[in-house]
């Protein structure tokens, strides 16, 4: 159903090496990045998008102003990428919402964990498959 999403980023730096270190687990790169030169209003604006090769589908763009916080699940392929995805954004400047573990109130092996992004984001690595 979604195709891409955006986030925004008061810390550009910061929230990029954050999403670099936690996107390393799940196999999600940066796959295109640019400075927004037609934004007469911000002509230097920086943005990226991570995601699989050749699909950039999560983008993050430079804000001057902090944007409403948001909810983002991004797909693991096993538990043990779920806790890497933990430690890994924990490492480098996120905040705990979760650690990993089961989350059966979804379904029974719902398997999570959730942290805040620099921005305050809430963002989750889950894995949907059994052990």
């Amino acid at each position: 159903m979604i195709d891409h999403l955006s986030t925004y980023a008061t810390d550009y730096v910061a929230t990029k090496d954050f999403y670099l270190a936690a996107f390393a687990p799940l196999h999600y790169t940066v796959q295109m990045e640019f400075v927004a030169e037609w934004n007469a209003e911000f002509p230097t604006q920086r943005m990226c998008a991570f995601g699989i090769e050749g699909k950039p589908t999560f983008w993050i763009i430079e804000s001057k102003e902090k944007a409403t916080p948001r909810h983002v699940a991004f797909v693991a392929a096993s538990r043990a990428a779920v806790e890497a995805f933990y430690q890994a954004a924990m490492t480098h400047g996120g905040q705990d919402n979760g650690k990993p573990g089961l989350r059966p109130h979804y379904h029974a092996n719902y398997y999570g964990a959730f942290v805040f992004d620099p921005d305050m984001n809430n963002v989750e690595a889950v894995c949907h498959a059994p052990e």
